[in-house]
């Protein structure tokens, strides 16, 4: 499928991407709890051994394993206990495996820098493991699952994402951050940030979960922390002097590209349904 996408342009292979993986996703969000539990666990997952493999090009050497295996354990028992299914009290169980890190890299022999190898372990857990485990704090923080909270939230970042792409190739001039990301552009990032305020605003009809002023005000704050998302992970890769995460995803780069902005995004919005709605 990648190779016969590569036949075509940058532009044909995104949209056609999009439209075979979206529909993927917010169904598997729709069908129920379940189905989202496993597309999300599949793209923490991927997202988290891309990371690792990155941070090894950078010449440090994580437990990718092992770090890979405990963003998935806090993903999957932050699940488990909004869901219900286990008590609150097993998420203690997370420090331990946790510290664990510690005693593996402690029996690693020949280690030329332990607790740069020990911080990138760290960093991958709290980079993507913890925030995939905060979506599922959003996804039930009606104290019942909510797709609407879920499939909401990805549309209007995927609408920042795209006004921000559209807008940027047509008008974008003045630079954003051209250390960071020499392609990204004011321009571009007022297109997404309109995109995504329009998008919220059509979704207040059909979601009604949360009113048309809270759907706004998540996509304010998501265009701005999904847009700083975007840059720190364009940093991590400027620093290892590589343009895309990976292939996985053709048009996009890898399922890290694909989920930088969602990253950073989901604590802000965590924060702001739990505080103020």
């Amino acid at each position: 499928m990648t190779s016969i996408l590569n036949r075509y342009s940058n532009l044909k292979q995104r949209i056609i991407s999009a439209l075979v993986t979206g529909p993927i996703v917010i169904t598997a969000i729709y069908w129920n709890e379940w189905s989202y539990f496993i597309v999300f666990f599949i793209i923490a997952m991927l997202s988290m051994l891309e990371f690792y493999r990155l941070a090894a090009l950078a010449g440090v050497m994580p437990l990718k394993g092992w770090g890979t295996f405990n963003g998935l354990l806090i993903y999957s028992l932050v699940f488990m206990s909004e869901k219900e299914l286990i008590p609150v009290k097993y998420l203690y169980t997370l420090p331990l495996t946790i510290a664990c890190t510690y005693l593996i890299k402690l029996y690693k022999k020949n280690e030329p820098q332990p607790f740069t190898s020990i911080a990138s372990t760290f960093l991958g857990i709290i980079y993507i493991g913890l925030p995939f485990a905060m979506l599922h704090l959003i996804a039930f923080s009606k104290g019942f699952y909510s797709y609407e909270l879920v499939i909401g939230f990805l549309l209007i970042l995927w609408a920042n994402d795209t006004g921000a792409y559209f807008v940027g190739l047509s008008v974008g001039k003045t630079k954003l951050f051209e250390h960071v990301s020499p392609k990204k552009s004011w321009e571009g990032s007022i297109g997404g940030g309109v995109t995504a305020l329009v998008v919220s605003y059509g979704i207040s009809y059909y979601f009604k979960i949360l009113d048309r002023g809270e759907w706004m005000a998540i996509a304010m704050i998501m265009v701005v922390a999904g847009t700083y998302g975007d840059l720190v992970e364009s940093l991590f890769k400027r620093s290892i002097t590589i343009k895309d995460s990976g292939n996985s995803i053709p048009g996009h780069g890898g399922v890290l590209d694909r989920f930088d902005s969602f990253l950073i995004a989901i604590p802000f919005i965590l924060a702001l349904i739990k505080l103020f709605f």
